[in-house]
């Protein structure tokens, strides 16, 4: 099954997608925010594009578990997405998405120069892959 991952973001979405057995996880695209309705539309149009079964939307929390505003705002997107698509959506835990980002292009390698920019569809690997992970034996 095709995975789409969403690393929502509030300049940029990051997304990334699985490979057919649902096992590997690579970049796809990022677009830039507009509006939540047009940015769930373009999230559903590359889903259904993608062939995908399956949305997972990273969420942010604060220290007591609760949505910080990020993940409020990841909720409300996700309505809309609900209102765009007829594809299962799930939300997952993106906490430390972008510093993992960060850290594997470090342990590649990337130079200082060249890591400088967005993350937010490596960031959308991460969550994907830690969702892929996280459910291979269910």
């Amino acid at each position: 099954m095709r995975i789409l991952a969403v690393d929502h973001g509030e300049k940029r979405i990051g997304l990334a997608i699985s490979d057919l057995t649902g096992s590997i996880a690579r970049p796809l695209t990022v677009i830039k925010h507009v509006s939540r309705v047009v940015d769930a539309a373009q999230v559903a149009s590359i889903a259904a594009e993608s062939n995908a079964e399956l949305i997972v939307v990273g969420q942010s929390f604060d220290e007591e578990g609760h949505p910080n505003l990020a993940g409020r705002r990841a909720a409300r997107f996700v309505d809309e997405l609900k209102n765009q698509t007829k594809i299962r959506i799930v939300m997952c835990d993106e906490s430390f998405s972008t510093q993992d980002a960060r850290a594997a292009r470090i342990e590649l390698g990337v130079s200082r120069k060249k890591r400088a920019g967005h993350l937010d569809e490596l960031a959308a690997v991460v969550i994907l892959q830690s969702y892929l992970d996280s459910n291979h034996n269910l």
